[in-house]
């Protein structure tokens, strides 16, 4: 029974807002009043700096690979596994502790897919930062990867279980991203560096 609580730990890590937090030590504006209102490393970057940006994406990642990893040790069961990754997530998207209104998710979900199967982490960030160098389109790099992560998944652990976790994760990538979707189909999504 204990080990379904691994997923609720996952919940509440996903729910501690890397943006929020960093923002607070560095005396920077509360993300979800400034710029897009996403408390996410690109927001951070745009109005505080690369420093506050590079601590929110390492903390993002990290409580997605700490819960998954945790997870992991404890459980052997890929199915209970696969929910702290998508409960990870979750918490991310919607932190019980701020209001549940959280990020987009993208550097949460690659630091579960890390922490779930490092080479197929690594692919999905490979895929991601190829698509950046092309396009310069961060939301297209994610929107791409998010795409090819249940294939991706399927390839490497096929259980249906696991793959559903999967296509929830960028079935609601691609939701917390329709605004960036209509930019993207409308020609005026910022690129990286803009």
């Amino acid at each position: 029974m204990s080990e379904y609580l691994f997923p609720l730990f996952a919940y509440l890590l996903g729910s501690i807002s890397s943006a929020v937090v960093v923002a607070r030590l560095m005396r920077l504006q509360d993300p979800r009043t400034v710029g897009s209102g996403n408390p996410g490393a690109t927001n951070v970057l745009r109005y505080g700096g690369k420093r506050a940006a590079v601590l929110t994406l390492i903390g993002d990642v990290l409580k997605g690979v700490v819960a998954v990893v945790i997870t992991r040790l404890v459980v052997h069961d890929e199915t209970i596994v696969a929910a702290a990754m998508g409960a990870v997530f979750l918490g991310h998207l919607y932190p019980v502790f701020f209001g549940f209104k959280g990020g987009k998710g993208v550097a949460t979900a690659l630091g579960a897919y890390l922490g779930f199967d490092p080479i197929l982490g690594g692919i999905l960030a490979g895929i991601w930062l190829l698509v950046a160098l092309i396009s310069r389109y961060s939301s297209l790099s994610a929107l791409v990867a998010a795409v090819l992560s249940p294939l991706l998944l399927w390839w490497r652990h096929p259980q249906i279980a696991v793959v559903g976790v999967g296509v929830a994760v960028a079935l609601l990538l691609f939701w917390r991203h329709r605004e960036n979707v209509r930019r993207l189909l409308s020609g005026t999504e910022t690129k990286i560096g803009k």
